[in-house]
This record gives C-alpha cells, sequence and structure tokens, in this order.
C-alpha cells in the first residue's frame, strides 16, 4: 500500500478569542477558483448543486457548500465535506476554467457577539448587517493580507486566507478580539 500524504492545516492546534469573540480553525474543505462568462452560470450551478451567484458580494449556499462571487467573471467554490469539485465541474458543459485552490487556502470562524468588531480591527469594509448581511462575501484587505470575507450567520464569518499569512491574520484576529471585549 502506498503513503498517502496528509494535508495538516497551518492552523491545527491555534485557539483564540475573548469573552465576546470565538476564533477556530475551520475544518478542511476542498476549494475551487471558478472563472466563467455570464452565459455559463446554468450549468455550472447545476453541476455544483448549489447556485453560481451573479450579482456582487453575493453568495450561494447549499448543505456545506458555497459559492462565493469575488468578480464579474470569479468565483471560490468551498465545500466542506471535501468533495470532488472538479469532477462535479469537468461533467458541466459549459465554458469554464477550474482551478482546485485547496491547499492554498486556510480558513478562520469568526464568531460571537464582538465578531464584527473584531474583524472591523484590520477591515475598513462597513460589516453591519444592513451594509454586509447574512451570505455577504467579499475579496477584501485585512491588514496587509488578502482575505476572502463570507458571513454565515448573524454573528459568524468565515475569514479565507493564504496559508502563508495564517499566523498573521489570526494573531490580528485575536488582537481585535480582545479588543472587543472591552
Amino acid at each position: 500500500m502506498a503513503d498517502t500524504a496528509v494535508r495538516t492545516s497551518v492552523l491545527s492546534g491555534k485557539q483564540g478569542g475573548s469573552a465576546a469573540v470565538r476564533l477556530t480553525a475551520a475544518p478542511n474543505a476542498t476549494r475551487v477558483a471558478l472563472r466563467a462568462p455570464a452565459e455559463s452560470l446554468k450549468a455550472l450551478s447545476s453541476a455544483l448543486g448549489v447556485t453560481v451567484p451573479n450579482a456582487p458580494k453575493t453568495s450561494g449556499r447549499k448543505g456545506g457548500r458555497s459559492s462565493l462571487w469575488l468578480g464579474p467573471d470569479e468565483w471560490l467554490v468551498i465545500d466542506e465535506s471535501g468533495a470532488d469539485l472538479m469532477s462535479a465541474l469537468a461533467k458541466a458543459e459549459a465554458l469554464h476554467s477550474a482551478t482546485d485552490v485547496s491547499h492554498r487556502n486556510v480558513a478562520i470562524i469568526v464568531s460571537g457577539p464582538g465578531a464584527e468588531n473584531a474583524i472591523s480591527a484590520g477591515c475598513a469594509q462597513d460589516l453591519s448587517l444592513e451594509a454586509f448581511p447574512v451570505g455577504a462575501c467579499s475579496r477584501t484587505l485585512f491588514g496587509k493580507a488578502e482575505i476572502v470575507l463570507f458571513r454565515t450567520e448573524d454573528d459568524t464569518f468565515r475569514v479565507e486566507c493564504w496559508r502563508s499569512f495564517a499566523d498573521f491574520v489570526f494573531g490580528l484576529l485575536a488582537e481585535g478580539a480582545e479588543d472587543a471585549a472591552h
């Protein structure tokens, strides 16, 4: 039997937060960077089993799978069950480009009544529920790192970042969480 590599998160064992904010490493997930023209969205949505949205800052979500709008022809698809998204997309009879970026990203779940404030410590976006409702997502800067920010519940966000920035992002979130507790 051949040896199999096991991917461990750079955030394994990291914990943080405060009385108002919990920081937890999200479990490993399958991620695909998807590019496609608008006329391909229906077929891609069907192949993925989740709506591929066509409006800024929106997402489609079904079960543990999410499709996040990042630009006019760009999405990040995340599957928390580790499903083979590339195989699903290969069956789509529509023009598109898909790249598996599962190895590149990690995610931090920021939750609790102070989650908005903790993220605001390094992100200039208005994260109020009115401006950034549940399901909203965007690619933005957090401190000096590029992140994809996804609001999954009223008081819960998923912060996706490149593995190489994970310690920096986690550390800045931890500082923001401490501030949010005051």
